[in-house]
């Protein structure tokens, strides 16, 4: 055995290079990731959806229709004061409730029915009482993102509240010396005529992490894969003799078993997909049976979960095998460092800067994020995110079997094994 000191590893430059450069440049990548894309949500801001919808008649003043409800949309659609943060959609009742359903509305602004009758009767000089203040309704939808929902509701808010101060200017100018007549609290109405109520546009289960399981429960399925890759590329190769295994104080090692490195990612690929029905299946009744988050349509989540884990998974042992030691590092950047900034779970994905919506369009944590959102609050509709996340994991297993199979192809006819060399101590030369 070699008399050299364990611990003077510790004087060996390369050792405190390498480790340096791989720790820092993942400490400022994910640093880049996690606070650049949510560092100013409001600021990234760009076209972010939300429904205008005018349920309003009009009524007849005068001999002339009027219709405010109208004038109201047309006018918050024509603004150009929040420049193109939002993405005003005009629509009816029915589109709307419909496009709030599948999570493509982040809020929407409704002027109701009778709006315009409602507000012309603060002019009448002859009614008697408290009048009846029209109402302007916003409606949020917490299931297609908090931030999302929040911050389409300060815009629709906004709008509401200058919509009626305009009302209430032309009201006025046209009412004239007409006001002293009318009654004290309609004096007062004139000038703010409407009210600005806010509403759940698409109410969620109680146990729904108002609007964050699906968000949550997806990041299960992925850390499941990616983490089992790990274990699993370990346990094969152990089970071929190319390392050890350490169970506390013992050191296992078993005889060697030659396979070349497509045979290696074929048994680690099969043990990924028959554990997949495991881990799908307890993630699920951990989620579901013990914690009781609501979910519908069980045995399309049970499926749906499996395959996400198994897709992972196999994403992430193909980067081990192509990568090797750094194929870890490589592994937790993809599916964790810039999968869960470009989720659009929490940040929806209109605020974030253009690099990380580019990453949004491929990343696996979005595209699951979506089917589940889907199937747990959408009724499993497909244009709703289900359809995007059945086609975007079958490409990802796809590129990920070609490029695995591919590129270790091209090792083993290389010659590049996987056998390993027994080298004495004394050859491992350690600088001083």
């Amino acid at each position: 055995m070699s008399g050299t000191p364990p611990f003077r590893v510790l004087r060996a430059k390369p050792l405190w290079m390498t480790n340096g450069v791989i720790t820092g440049v993942l400490a400022l990548l994910f640093a880049v990731f996690y606070v650049g894309a949510n560092i100013d949500p409001a600021g990234h801001l760009s076209k972010l959806p939300v429904g205008l919808v005018n349920a309003d008649k009009g009524t007849a003043v005068g001999g002339k229709q009027v219709n405010l409800g109208a004038q109201i949309t047309g006018s918050i659609r024509q603004s150009t004061a929040g420049g193109d943060k939002i993405d005003w959609k005009v629509m009816d009742e029915q589109e709307m409730k419909e496009e709030l359903g599948k999570g493509k509305l982040f809020g929407a602004l409704v002027v109701p029915d009778g709006f315009t009758s409602s507000t012309i009767a603060l002019t009448d000089a002859t009614a008697t009482g408290t009048p009846a203040r029209p109402t302007l309704t916003v409606l949020t939808n917490q299931s297609a993102g908090s931030v999302g929902s929040g911050l389409a509701r300060t815009a629709t808010t906004r709008a509401a509240e200058n919509a009626s101060l305009q009302v209430g200017r032309e009201l006025t100018a046209q009412t004239g010396a007409r006001q002293a007549k009318l009654p004290a609290a309609a004096r007062v109405l004139l000038a703010d005529p409407a009210a600005v109520t806010v509403e759940d546009g698409h109410p969620l289960d109680s146990h729904s992490g108002l609007g964050l399981t699906a968000f949550y429960y997806a990041l299960v399925l992925v850390v499941c894969g990616m983490l089992s890759a790990n274990v699993i590329s370990g346990q094969v190769d152990h089970a071929l003799g190319h390392t050890h295994n350490d169970m506390g104080p013992l050191r296992l090692h078993r005889p060697l078993i030659r396979a070349t490195r497509v045979q290696t990612l074929a048994i680690s690929g099969t043990l990924m997909v028959g554990l997949s029905l495991l881990m799908g299946t307890l993630a699920m009744a951990g989620a579901v049976g013990i914690m009781g988050m609501d979910a519908s349509h069980l045995p399309l989540l049970w499926l749906y979960s499996v395959c996400a884990v198994a897709v992972c998974g196999i994403g992430a042992l193909t980067l081990l095998a192509v990568f090797g030691t750094p194929g870890m590092l490589v592994v937790t950047l993809v599916f964790i460092g810039m999968a869960v900034p470009t989720a659009g779970a929490t940040t929806p994905l209109e605020a974030l800067p253009g690099f990380y919506r580019f990453l949004a369009e491929f990343e696996p944590l979005r595209q699951i994020t979506g089917g589940i959102r889907s199937i747990l609050y959408y009724d499993a509709q497909g244009d709703a995110g289900l359809t995007r996340g059945w086609v975007m994991m079958a490409a990802g297993l796809v590129a990920a079997v070609l490029f695995g199979f591919g590129v270790l192809g091209w090792y083993d006819r290389k010659g590049l094994h996987r056998i390993p060399v027994e080298t004495t101590p004394e050859k491992a030369a350690v600088a001083a």
